[in-house]
């Protein structure tokens, strides 16, 4: 048999199959708030404990000034991850209460800087709440969104708000990346593990 009666074979035989049915969802689990007077299941104090375990970078996430703001807004933040390559999708996670995440959303743009091991003064000063964290930082702008990108950092993700999410007390902010850069540092990332800020090979 010859290619074309091999196809014409092949396009016989996907013509007899039916059609597949419709796919049936996997059941969702059960969810459930844990009730004021209810007692939560893991004392806070040994999860913080136990989680900080694992050694995590650190980031500033910024955000250019919105309308009606007089500077650009940011914060220090750990819990940052890649999340899809395709579309390209970063995500950080922030405190329902954050008086500065309510700034980055105006804005609906925001840049995420890696901070560097020798970074770690600069990481308090974003921790802090209600300075001008901005004061005496050498920044400039990222290429897309117009946030600060903060000099020295070993990376920076410039993004877009593309979701946001509900979790616990946190919230889980999705950005699709619009631009992006590494530079070279010598000392490699700024780390953060078991309450402290450390590095490769570098205690802080």
């Amino acid at each position: 048999m010859g290619h074309a009666g091999a196809a014409a074979a092949a396009v016989r035989y996907l013509r007899s199959v039916p059609p597949p049915g419709p796919v049936e969802a996997l059941p969702r689990p059960e969810l459930r708030c844990v009730h004021v007077d209810e007692r939560a299941p893991v004392d806070p104090t040994e999860f913080r404990r136990v989680l900080g375990n694992f050694a995590t970078g650190v980031t500033v996430v910024t955000a250019p000034a919105a309308e009606g703001e007089p500077s650009p807004a940011g914060f220090a933040c750990q819990s940052f991850s890649s999340l899809s390559l395709d579309p390209p999708l970063i995500c950080f996670m922030v405190g329902r209460t954050s008086t500065t995440w309510p700034r980055i959303a105006r804005a609906g743009v925001f840049c995420v800087n890696v901070l560097g091991a020798g970074q770690g003064a600069l990481c308090r000063a974003f921790a802090v709440s209600g300075a001008d964290k901005f004061a005496g930082v050498a920044y400039d702008t990222a290429p897309v969104s117009g946030a600060p990108r903060l000099t020295g950092a070993a990376a920076w993700i410039d993004c877009a708000i593309h979701a946001v999410h509900t979790g616990g007390d946190h919230l889980i902010v999705v950005g699709r990346v619009t631009a992006l850069g590494a530079a070279e540092t010598p000392d490699g990332p700024l780390l953060f593990h078991r309450g402290r800020f450390t590095g490769l090979g570098l205690d802080g």
